[in-house]
């Protein structure tokens, strides 16, 4: 079922591999339309020398019974969101929050929760990343760890071929891809699948081939087809979906994991004070004069 504030780019763009060349057409016109327009059917036909039957397939791959359903929701998606910005600090802060609302109507919560269950039952997760994927594969490490999760991220592609080796039923496997095209990624999630581990894609691509060898395709908001989207980080959309993943499964067994976190961060902090001691001694040693 379509989320009620949903943003229609948004899902053009995550089911964008699967459409046709004339419907690509069509998914070109409207995610990249900045003005209100008569958007019938005829006039689209027209226009984009396309075929009445090529809109209704189209609008079926998006979600939606029809052509009609999909124009009366696209504009209440976008009736207001081109809005034109001259600072460019504007800029940047209108396009962080166009990624927040595009994110936000991508993010299913039956979803999230099945994974959350899936990293609960596993005595194993590996989290797989290259280049800033890799950053946030590290950044997942550091979060779940602390509440005691066994957990191990790898940005290596040799590492990544390894630990295929390792995998078993028992072990969970994450990739993160925002274009899902990396084909060591895809290639590292097919070989876990075929070991028998359960398999979760963090990615902005809703390809139907990633549903053969994943259990769950976590979509996460683009940034191509924003305004400034070329200057905004490109692990903002997949650190957002990470929180949420987070605060899904503290929420479990909060109370167990709250206690857990407290002690890592009083361990933490401990063994910082205990440097910071050893850094003013070490400092106060007077040395002895020259002779």
């Amino acid at each position: 079922m379509i989320n009620q504030d949903f943003s229609i780019v948004s899902i053009l763009e995550s089911v964008y591999s699967n459409f046709t060349d004339s419907e690509k057409k069509i998914a070109d016109y409207f995610i990249h339309n900045k003005e209100r327009k008569d958007f019938s059917a005829k006039k689209i036909v027209d226009k984009l020398y396309v075929s009445q039957a090529s809109l209704t397939r189209f609008s079926k791959k998006c979600g939606f019974n029809g052509y009609r359903e999909f124009i009366f929701q696209y504009q209440k998606s976008v009736g207001d969101s081109y809005i034109k910005v001259d600072n460019l600090t504007e800029k940047v802060f209108s396009t962080y929050d166009e990624l927040l609302k595009k994110g936000h109507s991508l993010i299913d919560d039956g979803q999230i929760n099945r994974i959350c269950n899936l990293i609960v039952n596993s005595k194993k997760v590996y989290v797989y990343g290259i280049g800033s994927s890799g950053v946030v594969a590290r950044e997942f490490k550091i979060r779940f760890m602390r509440l005691a999760l066994n957990v191990e991220y790898i940005v290596d592609e040799h590492i990544m071929k390894m630990n295929g080796v390792l995998l078993d039923e028992e072990c969970l496997v994450i990739g993160i891809t925002l274009s899902a095209k990396l084909g060591i990624i895809r290639k590292s999630l097919e070989v876990a699948k075929s070991k028998g581990a359960k398999t979760v894609i963090i990615t902005s691509n809703n390809d139907d081939k990633l549903h053969e060898f994943c259990d769950e395709v976590l979509l996460v908001a683009v940034r191509e087809n924003l305004e400034v989207g070329n200057i905004i980080s490109p692990q903002f959309p997949i650190l957002l979906v990470v929180d949420v993943l987070y605060a899904h499964f503290l929420s479990l067994d909060y109370n167990t994991k709250t206690t857990v976190l407290e002690g890592t961060v009083s361990m933490v902090k401990r063994e910082e004070e205990e440097n910071e001691r050893r850094y003013e001694i070490q400092s106060n040693i007077s040395l002895p004069d020259e002779i």
